[in-house]
């Protein structure tokens, strides 16, 4: 059997047990053979079990039956699914290329964005961070035309509207010439020029934790000195219904609601990557609070009208 397939059969294994809760081997099977990937060929259950086993080392999922409740099958570590994971990007992720290459005949008919960009060194990153050596980056930064090599431990991944960053750290013990240093960087594939690496290990901080550490930023800068906020936002319109089922940050909550409109409550740090998000929100968001994150708003605003000129009866006015 190729291996294709049964990636298809894993991912499907999966959707089914996670939409159903808990099912039992027979209903799987009874399921199983309604696919065309059965065959009319029921599902034996010394093959579930190597899928359970693969679906466990691969995406990090786990199988479990309960036999005080007619030996039902669950996805015991489901909460997975319901995060910013890897294993639910990889399944997601898996799961609408299964169902591309099962279309083909509608190419035309299916538009897609544009691929995440800088995906080239995903590999080469993600050995380095598996073997826990630091990297030598050639970085070319936006507005210049000079490269600057740099060499970090890579910490961890990001994706981030549809491009790849890489939070490096910058450590430098002490010596007689100079003081000890220590901090982080993040860093965008699309501007390396080049990466190596090199075979000098580092360990990774024990008290790291990727998420812990973006917790309280919306996109990719972090600790830039932006203080902790409580911010109140109204979404009009069919904005509030998109802001519901998307949520711009896992703190966001639903405070008050109107004939029109919809107050959501968000607790992180308004960097620029929030401030840009809202402004592409356009008339159908308004910041509430704090004022002085409104203000800002509304002189993007009124900064970006000014590019196409003020409306006739404004200068009048003035």
């Amino acid at each position: 059997m190729k291996t294709p397939s049964l990636f298809k059969e894993y991912i499907w294994l999966v959707n089914t047990i996670y939409h159903a809760k808990a099912i039992t081997f027979a209903e799987i099977n009874e399921r199983w053979l309604e696919t065309d990937m059965s065959e009319g060929i029921p599902l034996a259950r010394a093959t579930f079990n190597r899928h359970k086993d693969a679906i466990e080392d691969i995406f990090g999922l786990i199988i479990d039956c309960d036999r005080r409740n007619d030996y039902k099958y669950f996805i015991a570590n489901d909460e997975v699914l319901k995060e910013d994971s890897v294993q639910n990007w990889m399944l997601s992720t898996l799961s609408v290329n299964n169902v591309l290459s099962e279309s083909l005949s509608l190419q035309n008919r299916i538009l897609l964005e544009a691929s995440s960009s800088g995906g080239e060194y995903l590999p080469q990153m993600i050995e380095a961070m598996k073997k826990n050596v630091r990297v030598k980056v050639c970085y070319q930064r936006y507005g210049t035309d000079e490269s600057k090599l740099l060499d970090f431990e890579p910490y961890c991944i990001k994706l981030f509207n549809r491009r790849w960053y890489i939070l490096g750290h910058f450590h430098r013990d002490a010596t007689k010439e100079m003081e000890a240093d220590d901090y982080f960087g993040m860093f965008a594939f699309d501007r390396i020029r080049n990466l190596e690496l090199t075979n000098v290990k580092f360990q990774i901080d024990s008290n790291f934790d990727a998420a812990t550490y973006f917790s309280e930023n919306f996109g990719v800068l972090v600790h830039d000195g932006t203080s902790m906020e409580r911010i109140v936002i109204r979404a009009y319109g069919q904005e509030r219904y998109y802001l519901r089922d998307l949520p711009i940050h896992h703190s966001q909550k639903i405070i008050e609601e109107g004939e029109d409109y919809s107050d959501f409550e968000l607790n992180l740090r308004p960097t620029i990557d929030l401030t840009r998000h809202l402004l592409g929100l356009g008339s159908t968001v308004q910041v509430l609070s704090p004022d002085w994150l409104a203000d800002e708003v509304h002189e993007m605003h009124l900064d970006a009208a000014m590019l196409y000129g003020l409306p006739p009866e404004k200068e009048n006015a003035e």
